[in-house]
């Protein structure tokens, strides 16, 4: 009981800080936009209106996240998503121009696979 106990609190902690990582990388795409993509390796980009965009949906995305999980229990959301970004990021991306293309799909693909344990841990079919 005390094990299962401590991956559920681990659950919620993971869940918490992978909505808080969305959210925090939205705010900054939507009011940051030209520094977060000059950090990230783009240089200057002329249309600021697709960077911001997507702020907006990973602001949407964090609050989806940590709403379904509260309400329901589920990562589904998050899962789902954080696939979506591996393939899009590691297969479908050009990787040379920006570094930070394959680092993000790294990332996003570490996040999904450490949840996805800490969800097996926490909650172990019968």
């Amino acid at each position: 009981m005390g094990e299962r106990s401590f991956w559920a609190r681990l659950e919620t902690v993971g869940v918490f800080l992978v909505s808080l990582h969305s959210l925090l990388i939205g705010v900054g795409l939507m009011v940051a936009t030209d520094w977060i993509l000059n950090f990230a390796g783009w240089g200057h980009v002329e249309n600021l209106f697709f960077p911001r965009q997507s702020g907006v949906f990973h602001v949407v995305i964090a609050v989806g996240y940590w709403w379904e999980y509260r309400r329901h229990g589920s990562i589904f959301l998050m899962i789902f998503a954080k696939s979506a970004a591996v393939v899009f990021l590691l297969v479908m991306s050009p990787w040379k121009e920006a570094w930070s293309v394959p680092f993000s799909g790294i990332t996003d693909g570490l996040m999904m696979v450490g949840m996805l344990t800490v969800r097996r841990l926490a909650r172990p079919r019968t």
